[in-house]
């Protein structure tokens, strides 16, 4: 018996050429030449691939730092929205107080002689200014200033020659602000003057 390596000797006669498969149609003859070629195939899968994971993956950072920015801007709308709140939440309020603040006025511009009446009258009238004036009520400046509609309400137009066009003449009713934010404008007469 003849000694072998292991392998089994394959005599070429054995060989069945009729059963034998056909050749692919790519052109590919050599069965070596594809062995040579699949991990060249396989690297360039390998590198699509991890290209394909990399653009993924920037779209979700880029989603990610949109949807950061979003947030951080909702933050910072909401805390605005809060201050502005706390800011101007005694508006309703001191509406509800400005028809006292002008009836005092009134009662103060009415009666001409000094009395205890008229000092109680004086007195409580400079608390509650003073009061609301803590709380950043502001009056809007009125007669000999020129007429802005954004401060002023015109409820007449005089006809003079002594102050000039669109001035103030005379304040009805005092306008307030809240800070910066307009509570109530100040009712006035405006003048028409032709020569201006």
């Amino acid at each position: 018996m003849a000694r072998t390596n292991g392998k089994s000797e394959v005599e070429p006669q054995e060989l069945d050429t009729d059963h034998e498969l056909p050749a692919s149609d790519e052109g590919e003859e050599n069965p070596q030449s594809v062995a040579a070629e699949a991990p060249h195939a396989r690297a360039s899968g390998e590198s699509a691939e991890v290209q394909k994971l990399r653009a993924e993956r920037d779209t979700l950072l880029d989603r990610l730092a949109r949807m950061q920015a979003d947030f951080e801007n909702s933050r910072k709308r909401a805390a605005r929205e809060q201050q502005e709140f706390r800011d101007y939440a005694l508006a309703d309020a001191i509406k509800a107080l400005l028809p006292s603040l002008d009836s005092l006025e009134r009662a103060l511009q009415t009666s001409g002689k000094q009395s205890d009446l008229r000092s109680g009258v004086e007195l409580i009238y400079k608390q509650l200014q003073d009061a609301l004036t803590k709380l950043g009520l502001r009056t809007i400046p009125a007669t000999g200033e020129p007429f802005d509609p954004r401060l002023h309400e015109a409820i007449e137009m005089v006809e003079t020659t002594d102050v000039p066009d669109h001035q103030i003449v005379e304040e009805l009713q005092r306008g307030y602000k809240l800070k910066d934010r307009l509570l109530r404008p100040a009712m006035v007469k405006v003048a028409s003057n032709p020569k201006h």
